[in-house]
């Protein structure tokens, strides 16, 4: 089976998610502690010119403490930072070509729209006429220039979040931090400035750094997914392949649903409780992520060719529109779920199918399966 440990997949699928494009910004072996308290372990990672990187983890995974580390705000306990051939860490928070969009925005209430975004050119006391044409093509980039004289109260959350990411763009930075800057907004308008948020990023053709603890937004937007577990990362690696192919356990339950079917591989064949099937993998434990979408309810009473049948009785079946969550129980307390277009009414014995190609490999080390 060639199972490798988890750091291994980690290193190679950095390297690899940043083929082709020159590195902007390198962390290497960067760790922080809080007195006893671990937050951060040894996180190396290139983030490419024009890439936009998403760090990815639930709360308490050290995400928002390395944004602050490469903004400036916190020190590293070890490693180092580095932005081209210039030491970052060293750089205070001012000299750093690198701008932050926070959760609360921090807009100024009694500013302007255009007076905020122009604020930090101010303090760098810039000439005048460059303050107002810079100010100017930021908030043209974010189709806002029809609010510039309004005051943040007077705007949308959507719109002060436009406003936001004006301010910080009109520095003109190399890398832009976003700290969970979507968070506040209601569901629609979320998804809307998801799009929006992609699409700015390629028109200014700058690095994102976006942090967040929703899979979905992360999987939306993202060219490369970094997921953090406990201050360590877990995966990194593009959306189609973190779902696709899980690197643990851990990432397959994190991104979206799956089912872990753990089980054995003996003369070529795996064993998962009932399920059986031809696998060219060398003998020893196995784990295997089983997507709910490939799953599919089976018709007439002969398996498809090359294809896994089992029969099992529903215990929940869940309503979302256009598809069903369905949970079947299948024997041997085995237990699958199953995501299927709207079935027209309650089921209970069904047959279950599914590919043997779709069950993908888990690459754990052995002693975590």
């Amino acid at each position: 089976m060639g199972l490798t440990t988890n750091s291994e997949i980690v290193v190679r699928t950095t390297a690899e998610g940043a083929a082709g494009r020159a590195p902007l910004l390198r962390i290497q072996n960067v760790a922080k502690s809080f007195g006893k308290n671990v937050v951060l372990r040894d996180i190396s990672l290139d983030v490419a010119e024009g890439e936009f990187l998403t760090i990815l983890g639930e709360s308490g995974s050290g995400k928002t403490t390395l944004l602050r580390i490469i903004a400036g705000f916190e020190t590293a306990s070890a490693g180092e930072l580095w932005m081209g051939e210039e030491r970052l860490d060293r750089q205070p928070p001012y000299r750093r070509r690198v701008n932050t969009v926070f959760q609360s925005y921090a807009l100024f209430p009694h500013l302007t729209v255009e007076q905020n975004v122009a604020y930090g050119l101010r303090v760098a006391k810039r000439p005048e006429a460059e303050i107002v044409s810079r100010v100017g093509e930021a908030l043209e980039k974010v189709k806002m220039s029809a609010h510039a004289k309004s005051k943040p109260s007077r705007i949308s959350g959507g719109q002060q979040q436009r406003i936001a990411l004006a301010r910080a763009l009109v520095n003109r930075p190399r890398l832009l931090l976003l700290d969970e800057p979507l968070s506040a907004l209601d569901a629609n308008l979320r998804r809307q400035m998801q799009v929006e948020l992609k699409s700015l990023q390629r028109e200014v053709g700058i690095s994102f750094i976006f942090v967040t603890h929703d899979q979905e937004e992360a999987m939306v937007m993202s060219d490369r997914i970094a997921l953090l577990r406990s201050g360590e990362l877990e995966q990194v690696a593009t959306p189609r392949e973190i779902y696709g192919r899980p690197a643990t356990a851990y990432a397959a339950q994190f991104i979206g649903h799956t089912n872990l079917l753990k089980g054995e591989v003996r003369g070529g064949v795996v064993r998962c409780g009932l399920l059986t099937w031809p696998a060219a993998l060398p003998d020893g434990p196995a784990l295997f992520s089983l997507r709910p979408e490939n799953i599919r309810l089976a018709a007439g009473n002969v398996a498809t060719a090359g294809r896994v049948r089992v029969r099992g009785t529903v215990r929940h079946q869940a309503f979302h529109g256009a598809t069903e969550l369905i949970r079947v129980e299948c024997g041997d307390g085995m237990m699958l779920v199953v995501r299927t277009p709207g079935s027209g009414g309650p089921l209970d014995a069904v047959e279950l199918e599914f590919s043997p190609t779709d069950a993908g490999l888990v690459r754990e080390s052995p002693e975590r399966i």
